[in-house]
């Protein structure tokens, strides 16, 4: 096996000494709820598409701002089972 530089082993070496520390990132609890809720609502449009948002593009890029229109187009057009997922996006 090649031996490692010095420079490499003590680079290594901190980044291993960082993985035990926590996160210094600061989440508020409402921004995470939005994140979980923005990622449940991107599996949703791409999985409903075809069947409940038909006349939105295909390829939009859903943020927190089409939530509301998500959850209209799965209570309008998604039966019964659309409506409880929309009731969970609103949580």
């Amino acid at each position: 096996m090649k031996s490692v530089s010095k420079e490499i082993s003590a680079y290594f070496s901190a980044l291993g000494r960082k993985g035990g520390t926590k996160s210094r990132r600061s989440l508020s609890p409402e921004a995470a709820r939005d994140m979980v809720r923005v990622r449940e609502a991107r599996r949703i449009f791409r999985k409903y598409h075809a069947h409940c948002f038909w006349y939105m593009r295909p390829d939009l890029d859903v943020n927190i701002e089409d939530i509301p229109e998500l959850v209209r187009g799965l209570r309008q057009n998604g039966g019964r089972q659309g409506f409880f997922i929309a009731a969970k996006l609103c949580l």
